[in-house]
C-alpha cells in the first residue's frame, strides 16, 4: 500500500488575517461587547493568510442554512474536481482508473453527495465504490487515508481516492459572538485536497516515490463529545470548541502513539518526521509537549505550523495539505519512518505509520 500522490485546490480569494478581522468587526458592529477581543483572538491563531470561497463582502448576502449550503455544494464540486485532477495528473492517471472514493467533509451536506456529483462531471467508472464520510471533522483526512489503505489491502490491484473539501467560512454564525465562534472565524480557512492510495499490485504509468502505508490505528476517547463538533441549528453549523482540546492531546497522544508503534516493533525515536493536522497553536504546542518534540516553526512540526500560517486550519483537508508539502518538498530518506496523524470530534485520534 502506498500514498502515490496528493493534490490541493484553493479558492481564488485570499486575505490577510487582519483584513478578515476588520471585515468581521464591521459585519458585527454593535454585536460585540468588546471588539478588541476579536482582534486579539485572531492575532493569536497563528494564521497570516487564508483563502475564502467568496469575496469577503459577499458573506453578508448569505442568509440561512439553505442558501449557504447551496453555495457550499456548488463551490465544493468545483474545488473537488480541481484537487482530484491535480492528484491524478502527475501519475499519468485519470478518474477512469479509480476503483473507490472516500470523501470527507464536515462543513456542508448534500444528497447526492459531492463525490456522486463529481462522477457525473468526470470519467469515473460507474462501478466505482463510494464511501462518503460526514462528521469526523479534523480527523477525517487521516481517517480517510486509513480506510483507503484498508480497501487496497483487500484489493491490491486497485486504486483508491481520498477527497476532502472543507469550506469553513460558510459555517460562520452571525448570531454567535461566543469565544468559540470568534476563535473559529480566526482559525479556519477554505480548501480541498485529494490523495491517491494504491495497492501493492498496481503499476503506475508514472512511478511514485510516495511512502508505503505500514499500519493504522483508530482511538476513540469515551465521553468527550463536548470537546469539539457542531451544534446544528436552523442557521447552520454552530461551532463547539472547548479549551479542553489541548488537554486531551497532552493526556493521551504520547501513550497512544507509543502503544501503536510498539505493536510495529518501533519507538518514537525511530520516527524521522511528523505529518500532523494544523489544529491551531495550542494544539500544535500540546502535540510537541506530549511527544517531546523540538518546538515552533523550525521544529518537528514545522510544516504543520507553515500550513496553519499560510492557509489556516482546513479541518479534514489540513493534514492532507501538510502531506502534500512533505511529498513534494520534504520527503523522507529511503527506509525512514513518518507518522501521519489527526484528532477530531468524538474526541478521537487517527494514526498512520508510513515508510519511505
Amino acid at each position: 500500500m502506498q500514498i502515490a500522490s496528493v493534490g490541493s485546490a484553493f479558492p481564488k480569494h485570499r486575505y490577510t488575517q487582519s483584513e478578515i478581522s476588520q471585515a468581521l468587526l464591521t459585519r458585527w458592529e454593535g454585536k460585540l461587547e468588546e471588539p478588541r477581543l476579536l482582534t486579539r483572538l485572531h492575532a493569536n491563531c497563528g494564521v497570516a493568510t487564508r483563502y475564502l470561497v467568496f469575496p469577503i463582502e459577499h458573506y453578508t448576502t448569505l442568509v440561512g442554512f439553505k442558501q449557504t449550503n447551496d453555495a457550499w455544494i456548488a463551490a465544493a464540486v468545483e474545488l473537488g474536481q480541481l484537487a482530484i485532477e491535480r492528484a491524478l495528473a502527475p501519475l499519468g492517471l485519470t478518474a477512469a482508473d479509480i476503483s473507490a472514493i472516500f470523501s470527507a467533509t464536515v462543513t456542508g451536506v448534500a444528497s447526492p453527495t459531492i463525490d456522486a456529483r463529481l462522477i457525473n462531471r468526470m470519467p469515473f467508472p460507474t462501478s466505482v465504490k463510494r464511501t462518503p464520510i460526514f462528521g469526523l471533522g479534523c480527523v477525517a483526512g487521516a481517517a480517510g487515508i486509513a480506510r483507503a489503505s484498508d480497501y487496497v489491502r483487500a484489493f491490491p490491484d486497485q486504486i483508491a481516492l481520498v477527497l476532502s473539501i472543507e469550506l469553513c467560512s460558510l459555517t460562520w454564525q452571525d448570531d454567535d459572538q461566543s469565544i468559540a465562534n470568534l476563535i473559529s472565524t480566526g482559525l479556519f480557512g477554505d480548501g480541498a485536497a485529494a490523495v491517491i492510495v494504491i495497492g501493492d499490485d498496481v503499476k503506475l504509468p508514472n512511478p511514485s516515490t510516495g511512502p508505503k502505508i505500514l499500519a493504522t490505528r483508530s482511538t476513540f476517547y469515551r465521553h468527550t463529545e463536548h470537546v469539539m463538533g457542531w451544534d446544528i441549528r436552523d442557521s447552520g453549523f454552530r461551532i463547539v470548541l472547548s479549551p479542553d482540546v489541548p488537554k486531551v492531546v497532552e493526556a493521551n497522544l504520547r501513550g497512544d502513539a507509543e502503544s501503536f508503534l510498539a505493536d510495529q516493533g518501533l519507538k518514537l525515536s525511530d520516527i524521522s518526521s511528523y505529518i500532523f493536522h494544523s489544529g491551531g497553536p495550542k494544539v500544535l504546542e500540546a502535540t510537541e509537549k506530549a511527544l517531546g518534540l523540538p518546538e515552533g516553526a523550525e521544529g518537528a512540526l514545522a510544516l504543520s505550523w507553515k500550513s496553519l500560517s499560510e492557509v489556516g486550519n482546513l479541518s479534514a483537508a489540513s493534514v492532507l495539505c501538510v502531506l502534500e508539502d512533505t511529498l513534494k518538498n520534504h520527503p523522507g530518506k529511503p527506509g525512514t519512518y513518518s507518522i501521519l496523524a489527526a484528532m477530531g470530534p468524538a474526541f478521537c485520534l487517527e494514526l498512520v505509520l508510513l515508510q519511505w
